[in-house]
């Protein structure tokens, strides 16, 4: 109960983060957040209509369920064009919660590090809590830390491909190094990649096609929460070390009648 995750001045007890896109309807995107058992949801301001039949019904469930919005700048390719999208959800949305992303490339969906970093450094100063979409090149996650973003989120893999963490080296240099929480978000697939970003010592895991996309998207929901439960306790256990030879789990000395 005492394992808190805090981003800023918020605190949350759940460790999934899941988003509101590519559902088939609202009805089980809602479905999907309730097993999830997720305290916040991503929302990309520029792709769904709040104020449209279906977001009003998102919306309602969002408030009534008291979850936070963390509304996203996905969709933008400058830092003039994410400033402003940042601005518009926090009047929209009466919140300074913001997921950061600029993105470089169409196909890949890649961000842009360098305008990442520029737009992180002009939200920090006008007083947004920003939670950073970035590479998981340990140096641009060090220097979005040093600007002043609450939790940087290096990417497992490129969004939506369910390729799970290609570089698992990486992120938990990421980790070793960092003062704020670290997030994946991206390239998750399946409860398998969850478990083994938090196994590694990540603090959260945001995902929404893994579970979006699943062919049964509320039981990839619930399978996601006990992933992120376990891969955590797993962390803060400590596993056994490795070793190239085998060890006995029932060792012969003291054993009577034995040879030593």
């Amino acid at each position: 109960m005492n394992d808190v995750l805090r981003i800023g001045p918020h605190t949350f007890h759940s460790r999934l983060f899941v988003g509101t896109g590519k559902y088939k309807s609202v009805e089980e995107n809602i479905a999907a957040i309730e097993a999830s058992g997720a305290e916040v949801v991503t929302v990309a301001v520029r792709r769904i209509d709040m104020n449209g039949a279906e977001g009003q019904k998102l919306s309602r469930f969002l408030l009534e369920k008291k979850l936070t919005i963390l509304p996203n700048t996905a969709g933008c390719y400058t830092t003039d064009e994410t400033v402003r999208t940042a601005r518009l959800a926090r009047e929209m949305l009466g919140t300074n919660l913001v997921k950061l992303e600029v993105i470089g490339d169409a196909k890949t969906l890649f961000p842009d590090v360098v305008q990442t970093l520029d737009a992180a450094k002009v939200l920090v100063q006008e007083g947004f809590v920003v939670l950073a979409y970035t590479t998981d090149d340990p140096i641009t996650a060090k220097k979005l830390q040093d600007l002043g973003c609450a939790a940087v989120m290096p990417l497992a893999a490129p969004i939506g491909s369910g390729l799970g963490i290609r570089n698992p080296t990486n992120i938990e240099i990421i980790v070793q190094h960092a003062s704020v929480p670290i997030i994946v978000d991206a390239g998750v697939g399946t409860a398998s990649d969850a478990a083994i970003a938090m196994e590694l010592g990540c603090d959260a895991v945001l995902m929404n096609t893994a579970i979006a996309s699943a062919r049964e998207p509320v039981l990839m929901a619930s399978a996601m929460r006990k992933a992120v439960e376990a891969g955590r306790e797993a962390f803060r256990a400590g596993r056994m070390p490795k070793r190239l030879y085998a060890s006995a789990s029932s060792p012969l000395e003291g054993i009577l009648g034995s040879r030593v």
